[in-house]
Protein backbone atom coordinates (compact mmCIF):
# COMPACT_ATOMS: atom_id res chain seq x y z
CA UNK A 1 0.00 0.00 0.00
CA UNK A 2 2.89 2.39 0.67
CA UNK A 3 4.08 1.97 -2.92
CA UNK A 4 0.59 2.81 -4.19
CA UNK A 5 0.58 5.84 -1.91
CA UNK A 6 3.86 7.14 -3.31
CA UNK A 7 2.88 6.36 -6.90
CA UNK A 8 -0.32 8.37 -6.50
CA UNK A 9 1.65 11.36 -5.29
CA UNK A 10 4.17 11.14 -8.12
CA UNK A 11 1.57 10.66 -10.84
CA UNK A 12 -0.77 13.44 -9.78
CA UNK A 13 1.83 15.97 -8.71
CA UNK A 14 3.49 15.62 -12.12
CA UNK A 15 0.32 16.99 -13.65
CA UNK A 16 0.62 20.22 -11.75
CA UNK A 17 3.78 21.25 -13.61
CA UNK A 18 2.77 19.90 -17.02
CA UNK A 19 3.96 21.55 -20.21
CA UNK A 20 1.72 23.76 -22.35
CA UNK A 21 -1.24 21.58 -23.41
CA UNK A 22 -1.92 20.74 -27.06
CA UNK A 23 -4.39 22.83 -29.08
CA UNK A 24 -7.13 20.22 -28.59
CA UNK A 25 -6.25 18.68 -25.22
CA UNK A 26 -9.48 16.69 -24.85
CA UNK A 27 -8.92 15.00 -28.20
CA UNK A 28 -5.36 14.30 -27.12
CA UNK A 29 -6.62 12.65 -23.92
CA UNK A 30 -9.02 10.45 -25.88
CA UNK A 31 -6.28 9.47 -28.33
CA UNK A 32 -4.00 8.54 -25.43
CA UNK A 33 -6.75 6.43 -23.85
CA UNK A 34 -7.17 4.66 -27.19
CA UNK A 35 -3.44 3.97 -27.35
CA UNK A 36 -3.28 2.65 -23.80
CA UNK A 37 -6.33 0.46 -24.32
CA UNK A 38 -4.92 -0.98 -27.56
CA UNK A 39 -1.70 -1.94 -25.77
CA UNK A 40 -3.70 -3.17 -22.73
CA UNK A 41 -1.91 -0.75 -20.43
CA UNK A 42 -5.30 0.58 -19.37
CA UNK A 43 -8.70 -0.99 -18.97
CA UNK A 44 -11.25 0.92 -16.96
CA UNK A 45 -13.29 4.09 -16.83
CA UNK A 46 -12.62 7.80 -16.31
CA UNK A 47 -15.03 10.59 -15.41
CA UNK A 48 -14.40 14.32 -15.05
CA UNK A 49 -17.08 16.65 -13.69
CA UNK A 50 -17.22 20.39 -13.12
CA UNK A 51 -19.84 21.88 -10.85
CA UNK A 52 -21.52 18.49 -10.65
CA UNK A 53 -21.88 18.22 -14.44
CA UNK A 54 -19.95 15.52 -16.28
CA UNK A 55 -17.69 17.13 -18.90
CA UNK A 56 -15.71 14.03 -19.90
CA UNK A 57 -16.33 10.31 -19.46
CA UNK A 58 -14.85 7.33 -21.26
CA UNK A 59 -14.48 3.59 -20.75
CA UNK A 60 -11.93 1.29 -22.36
CA UNK A 61 -10.84 -2.32 -22.37
CA UNK A 62 -12.47 -5.47 -21.07
CA UNK A 63 -14.22 -6.02 -17.77
CA UNK A 64 -13.92 -9.74 -18.55
CA UNK A 65 -11.35 -10.68 -21.16
CA UNK A 66 -12.46 -14.31 -21.48
CA UNK A 67 -16.10 -13.42 -22.08
CA UNK A 68 -15.22 -10.33 -24.14
CA UNK A 69 -17.35 -8.09 -21.92
CA UNK A 70 -16.31 -4.48 -22.34
CA UNK A 71 -15.86 -2.00 -19.54
CA UNK A 72 -18.53 0.70 -19.51
CA UNK A 73 -19.27 3.72 -17.38
CA UNK A 74 -21.58 1.45 -15.35
CA UNK A 75 -18.95 -1.23 -14.70
CA UNK A 76 -18.27 -1.87 -11.04
CA UNK A 77 -14.60 -1.75 -10.11
CA UNK A 78 -12.93 -2.78 -6.89
CA UNK A 79 -11.63 0.32 -5.16
CA UNK A 80 -9.04 -0.88 -2.66
CA UNK A 81 -8.23 1.68 0.02
CA UNK A 82 -10.77 4.20 -1.23
CA UNK A 83 -13.14 2.58 1.30
CA UNK A 84 -11.19 4.48 3.94
CA UNK A 85 -13.05 7.64 2.95
CA UNK A 86 -16.37 5.99 3.85
CA UNK A 87 -14.99 4.77 7.17
CA UNK A 88 -13.70 8.22 8.05
CA UNK A 89 -17.07 9.80 7.17
CA UNK A 90 -18.79 7.23 9.40
CA UNK A 91 -16.55 8.09 12.36
CA UNK A 92 -17.04 11.83 11.80
CA UNK A 93 -20.82 11.30 11.65
CA UNK A 94 -20.67 9.61 15.04
CA UNK A 95 -18.47 12.45 16.35
CA UNK A 96 -20.90 15.04 15.00
CA UNK A 97 -23.70 13.23 16.82
CA UNK A 98 -21.69 13.28 20.06
CA UNK A 99 -21.38 9.49 20.17
CA UNK A 100 -17.58 9.33 19.94
CA UNK A 101 -14.70 11.65 20.75
CA UNK A 102 -11.80 11.77 18.32
CA UNK A 103 -9.39 12.26 21.23
CA UNK A 104 -10.65 9.18 23.06
CA UNK A 105 -8.72 5.89 23.03
CA UNK A 106 -10.13 3.01 21.02
CA UNK A 107 -10.37 0.99 24.25
CA UNK A 108 -13.22 3.26 25.35
CA UNK A 109 -15.36 1.77 22.58
CA UNK A 110 -13.76 -1.69 22.19
CA UNK A 111 -13.64 -2.51 25.88
CA UNK A 112 -12.31 -6.04 25.49
CA UNK A 113 -9.50 -5.12 23.09
CA UNK A 114 -6.71 -7.74 23.50
CA UNK A 115 -3.65 -5.45 23.73
CA UNK A 116 -3.64 -2.82 26.46
CA UNK A 117 -1.11 -0.55 24.73
CA UNK A 118 -2.93 -0.54 21.40
CA UNK A 119 -6.16 0.14 23.28
CA UNK A 120 -4.68 3.54 24.20
CA UNK A 121 -4.41 4.63 20.54
CA UNK A 122 -6.85 7.46 19.89
CA UNK A 123 -9.40 7.71 17.09
CA UNK A 124 -7.51 10.74 15.77
CA UNK A 125 -4.36 8.63 15.53
CA UNK A 126 -6.19 5.83 13.75
CA UNK A 127 -7.72 8.26 11.27
CA UNK A 128 -4.33 9.84 10.48
CA UNK A 129 -2.25 6.61 10.40
CA UNK A 130 -0.20 7.76 13.37
CA UNK A 131 -1.19 5.01 15.83
CA UNK A 132 1.45 2.44 14.89
CA UNK A 133 -1.23 -0.23 14.40
CA UNK A 134 0.40 -1.90 11.41
CA UNK A 135 -0.90 -3.69 8.35
CA UNK A 136 -3.18 -6.65 7.66
CA UNK A 137 -1.27 -7.81 4.59
CA UNK A 138 1.71 -9.99 5.38
CA UNK A 139 2.58 -13.63 6.11
CA UNK A 140 -0.57 -14.18 8.17
CA UNK A 141 -3.01 -12.86 5.59
CA UNK A 142 -2.93 -15.35 2.69
CA UNK A 143 -3.31 -18.52 4.82
CA UNK A 144 -6.29 -16.93 6.59
CA UNK A 145 -7.87 -14.74 3.89
CA UNK A 146 -10.97 -16.92 3.39
CA UNK A 147 -11.55 -17.18 7.15
CA UNK A 148 -11.36 -13.40 7.67
CA UNK A 149 -15.06 -12.79 7.08
CA UNK A 150 -15.98 -10.12 9.63
CA UNK A 151 -14.04 -7.27 11.17
CA UNK A 152 -14.00 -9.22 14.44
CA UNK A 153 -12.01 -11.95 12.67
CA UNK A 154 -9.26 -9.45 11.86
CA UNK A 155 -9.14 -8.30 15.48
CA UNK A 156 -8.92 -11.91 16.63
CA UNK A 157 -5.94 -12.48 14.30
CA UNK A 158 -4.05 -9.21 14.80
CA UNK A 159 -5.39 -7.79 18.06
CA UNK A 160 -2.62 -9.00 20.36
CA UNK A 161 0.03 -6.93 18.57
CA UNK A 162 1.51 -3.94 20.37
CA UNK A 163 1.98 -0.64 18.51
CA UNK A 164 4.96 -0.62 16.17
CA UNK A 165 6.06 2.78 17.49
CA UNK A 166 4.87 5.21 20.18
CA UNK A 167 1.44 6.38 18.99
CA UNK A 168 1.37 9.89 17.65
CA UNK A 169 5.09 10.10 16.88
CA UNK A 170 4.96 9.51 13.12
CA UNK A 171 2.80 8.69 10.12
CA UNK A 172 2.84 5.10 8.86
CA UNK A 173 0.02 3.86 6.64
CA UNK A 174 -2.05 1.34 8.57
CA UNK A 175 -4.78 -0.79 7.06
CA UNK A 176 -5.36 -2.42 10.43
CA UNK A 177 -6.04 0.98 11.96
CA UNK A 178 -9.03 1.37 9.65
CA UNK A 179 -10.23 -2.12 10.54
CA UNK A 180 -10.33 -0.89 14.13
CA UNK A 181 -12.26 2.21 13.10
CA UNK A 182 -14.80 -0.05 11.40
CA UNK A 183 -15.15 -2.05 14.61
CA UNK A 184 -15.73 1.20 16.51
CA UNK A 185 -18.51 2.09 14.07
CA UNK A 186 -20.07 -1.30 14.80
CA UNK A 187 -19.70 -1.06 18.57
CA UNK A 188 -21.12 2.47 18.82
CA UNK A 189 -23.89 2.23 16.21
CA UNK A 190 -25.07 -1.30 16.98
CA UNK A 191 -25.02 -2.07 13.24
CA UNK A 192 -22.56 -4.03 11.15
CA UNK A 193 -20.08 -1.78 9.37
CA UNK A 194 -21.64 -2.77 6.05
CA UNK A 195 -25.18 -1.89 7.12
CA UNK A 196 -24.03 1.39 8.62
CA UNK A 197 -22.32 2.69 5.49
CA UNK A 198 -25.22 1.54 3.28
CA UNK A 199 -27.72 3.44 5.42
CA UNK A 200 -25.73 6.53 6.38
CA UNK A 201 -23.41 7.10 3.41
CA UNK A 202 -24.48 5.24 0.28
CA UNK A 203 -28.24 5.89 0.60
CA UNK A 204 -28.08 9.66 1.24
CA UNK A 205 -25.53 9.98 -1.56
CA UNK A 206 -27.65 8.00 -4.03
CA UNK A 207 -24.90 5.39 -4.46
CA UNK A 208 -26.83 2.36 -5.70
CA UNK A 209 -23.86 0.53 -7.26
CA UNK A 210 -21.52 0.51 -4.27
CA UNK A 211 -21.08 -2.26 -1.70
CA UNK A 212 -18.70 -4.86 -0.23
CA UNK A 213 -20.56 -8.13 -0.66
CA UNK A 214 -18.48 -11.33 -0.34
CA UNK A 215 -16.46 -12.37 -3.37
CA UNK A 216 -18.57 -15.51 -3.80
CA UNK A 217 -21.62 -13.30 -4.49
CA UNK A 218 -22.75 -12.87 -8.09
CA UNK A 219 -22.47 -9.10 -8.46
CA UNK A 220 -23.72 -7.80 -11.83
CA UNK A 221 -21.31 -5.69 -13.88
CA UNK A 222 -18.34 -6.39 -11.61
CA UNK A 223 -15.04 -6.35 -13.47
CA UNK A 224 -12.41 -9.07 -13.21
CA UNK A 225 -9.15 -7.82 -11.66
CA UNK A 226 -6.20 -8.55 -13.97
CA UNK A 227 -2.67 -8.44 -12.62
CA UNK A 228 0.63 -8.54 -14.42
CA UNK A 229 1.77 -7.00 -17.66
CA UNK A 230 0.26 -7.62 -21.09
CA UNK A 231 0.21 -10.03 -22.79
CA UNK A 232 0.63 -12.16 -19.65
CA UNK A 233 -2.37 -10.86 -17.70
CA UNK A 234 -4.04 -13.16 -15.21
CA UNK A 235 -6.91 -12.90 -12.78
CA UNK A 236 -6.03 -11.63 -9.32
CA UNK A 237 -9.15 -13.23 -7.79
CA UNK A 238 -7.11 -15.62 -5.65
CA UNK A 239 -5.40 -12.70 -3.89
CA UNK A 240 -8.60 -10.96 -2.78
CA UNK A 241 -10.01 -10.87 0.76
CA UNK A 242 -13.23 -12.79 1.37
CA UNK A 243 -14.97 -9.42 1.23
CA UNK A 244 -14.06 -5.76 1.40
CA UNK A 245 -13.55 -4.17 4.79
CA UNK A 246 -13.49 -0.77 6.46
CA UNK A 247 -9.87 -0.55 5.27
CA UNK A 248 -10.64 -1.22 1.61
CA UNK A 249 -11.72 -3.68 -1.03
CA UNK A 250 -15.32 -2.79 -1.85
CA UNK A 251 -16.58 -2.02 -5.33
CA UNK A 252 -18.24 0.96 -6.99
CA UNK A 253 -18.60 2.88 -10.26
CA UNK A 254 -17.20 6.18 -11.47
CA UNK A 255 -20.71 7.64 -11.28
CA UNK A 256 -21.27 6.56 -7.70
CA UNK A 257 -17.99 8.09 -6.59
CA UNK A 258 -19.00 11.37 -8.17
CA UNK A 259 -22.26 11.16 -6.21
CA UNK A 260 -20.23 10.64 -3.03
CA UNK A 261 -18.11 13.73 -3.76
CA UNK A 262 -21.22 15.81 -4.47
CA UNK A 263 -22.94 14.61 -1.29
CA UNK A 264 -19.89 15.65 0.74
CA UNK A 265 -19.80 19.05 -0.92
CA UNK A 266 -23.55 19.58 -0.34
CA UNK A 267 -23.16 18.60 3.36
CA UNK A 268 -25.61 15.73 3.04
CA UNK A 269 -23.21 13.48 4.94
CA UNK A 270 -21.65 15.89 7.43
CA UNK A 271 -22.21 19.50 8.42
CA UNK A 272 -19.79 22.15 7.13
CA UNK A 273 -17.62 22.06 10.26
CA UNK A 274 -17.13 18.30 10.22
CA UNK A 275 -16.69 18.16 6.46
CA UNK A 276 -13.80 20.59 6.73
CA UNK A 277 -12.39 18.62 9.66
CA UNK A 278 -12.60 15.47 7.53
CA UNK A 279 -10.65 16.77 4.53
CA UNK A 280 -8.15 19.22 6.06
CA UNK A 281 -4.64 17.80 6.35
CA UNK A 282 -3.35 16.93 9.81
CA UNK A 283 0.03 15.20 9.41
CA UNK A 284 2.82 15.23 6.86
CA UNK A 285 3.08 12.24 4.52
CA UNK A 286 5.48 10.95 1.84
CA UNK A 287 3.37 12.85 -0.71
CA UNK A 288 5.07 15.90 -2.16
CA UNK A 289 3.25 19.01 -0.89
CA UNK A 290 0.74 16.72 0.77
CA UNK A 291 -0.68 15.78 4.14
CA UNK A 292 -3.15 13.25 5.50
CA UNK A 293 -6.48 14.32 6.90
CA UNK A 294 -9.08 11.84 8.18
CA UNK A 295 -9.22 9.08 5.55
CA UNK A 296 -8.52 11.74 2.91
CA UNK A 297 -5.30 13.03 1.42
CA UNK A 298 -4.95 16.83 1.22
CA UNK A 299 -2.38 18.19 -1.20
CA UNK A 300 -1.46 21.63 -2.48
CA UNK A 301 0.04 21.13 -5.93
CA UNK A 302 2.83 23.27 -7.43
CA UNK A 303 0.24 24.74 -9.80
CA UNK A 304 -1.60 26.08 -6.77
CA UNK A 305 -4.50 23.64 -7.07
CA UNK A 306 -5.70 21.94 -3.92
CA UNK A 307 -6.55 18.25 -4.30
CA UNK A 308 -8.39 16.14 -1.72
CA UNK A 309 -9.45 12.52 -2.00
CA UNK A 310 -7.95 9.05 -1.82
CA UNK A 311 -6.55 6.39 -4.08
CA UNK A 312 -6.56 2.63 -3.86
CA UNK A 313 -4.53 -0.13 -5.39
CA UNK A 314 -3.70 -3.82 -5.17
CA UNK A 315 -2.99 -6.56 -7.71
CA UNK A 316 -5.53 -6.13 -10.53
CA UNK A 317 -7.14 -2.95 -9.22
CA UNK A 318 -6.38 0.76 -9.11
CA UNK A 319 -8.56 3.78 -8.61
CA UNK A 320 -8.87 7.21 -7.13
CA UNK A 321 -11.20 10.04 -6.30
CA UNK A 322 -9.58 13.46 -6.72
CA UNK A 323 -11.57 16.55 -5.75
CA UNK A 324 -10.26 19.97 -6.76
CA UNK A 325 -12.35 22.32 -4.60
CA UNK A 326 -10.69 25.54 -5.78
CA UNK A 327 -11.92 25.00 -9.36
CA UNK A 328 -14.97 22.82 -8.60
CA UNK A 329 -13.70 19.77 -10.49
CA UNK A 330 -13.88 16.07 -9.61
CA UNK A 331 -11.92 13.30 -11.31
CA UNK A 332 -12.74 9.63 -10.80
CA UNK A 333 -10.73 6.88 -12.47
CA UNK A 334 -10.86 3.12 -12.05
CA UNK A 335 -8.85 0.37 -13.72
CA UNK A 336 -9.04 -3.40 -13.44
CA UNK A 337 -5.26 -3.40 -13.80
CA UNK A 338 -2.31 -3.10 -11.45
CA UNK A 339 -1.31 0.34 -10.15
CA UNK A 340 -0.54 2.90 -11.45
CA UNK A 341 -2.89 2.40 -14.43
CA UNK A 342 -5.69 4.60 -13.07
CA UNK A 343 -3.32 7.12 -11.51
CA UNK A 344 -1.60 7.73 -14.83
CA UNK A 345 -4.94 8.37 -16.53
CA UNK A 346 -5.93 10.76 -13.73
CA UNK A 347 -2.73 12.70 -14.37
CA UNK A 348 -3.64 12.90 -18.06
CA UNK A 349 -7.12 14.13 -17.17
CA UNK A 350 -5.65 16.95 -15.09
CA UNK A 351 -3.29 17.92 -17.89
CA UNK A 352 -5.89 17.76 -20.65
CA UNK A 353 -9.09 18.90 -18.97
CA UNK A 354 -8.56 20.84 -15.73
CA UNK A 355 -5.40 22.81 -16.52
CA UNK A 356 -6.55 23.95 -20.01
CA UNK A 357 -9.91 25.03 -18.57
CA UNK A 358 -8.14 26.88 -15.77
CA UNK A 359 -6.00 28.63 -18.37
CA UNK A 360 -9.09 29.84 -20.21
CA UNK A 361 -9.59 27.05 -22.75
CA UNK A 362 -12.52 25.11 -21.29
CA UNK A 363 -12.98 21.51 -22.29
CA UNK A 364 -15.85 20.63 -24.58
CA UNK A 365 -18.76 19.49 -22.40
CA UNK A 366 -20.48 16.13 -22.19
CA UNK A 367 -17.90 14.03 -24.03
CA UNK A 368 -18.71 10.44 -23.17
CA UNK A 369 -18.37 6.89 -24.38
CA UNK A 370 -20.10 3.71 -23.23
Amino acid sequence: MKLVYLALAAALNAAASAATPPSDPVAALTAELDRRAASEEFAGAVLVARGGKVVYSQARGFADRDKKIANTLDTRFRMGSMNKMFTAVAILQLAQAGKVSLDAPLGKYLRDYPNAETAKVTLHQLLTHTGGTGDIFGPEFMPNRLQLRDLTDYVALYGKRAPEFPPGTRHQYSNYGFILLGRIVEAVSGQSYYDYVREHIFAPSGMTDTDSLPENTNVPRLSVPYMGAPPDLQSAAETLPWRGTSAGGGYTTVGDMLKFALALNAHRLLDAKHTELLITGKVETPMRNGSYAYGFEDARLPSGLRRVGHGGGAPGMNGLLAIYPDVNYVIVVFANRDPPAAMQVARLAVENVILPARAGAPARPAISSR
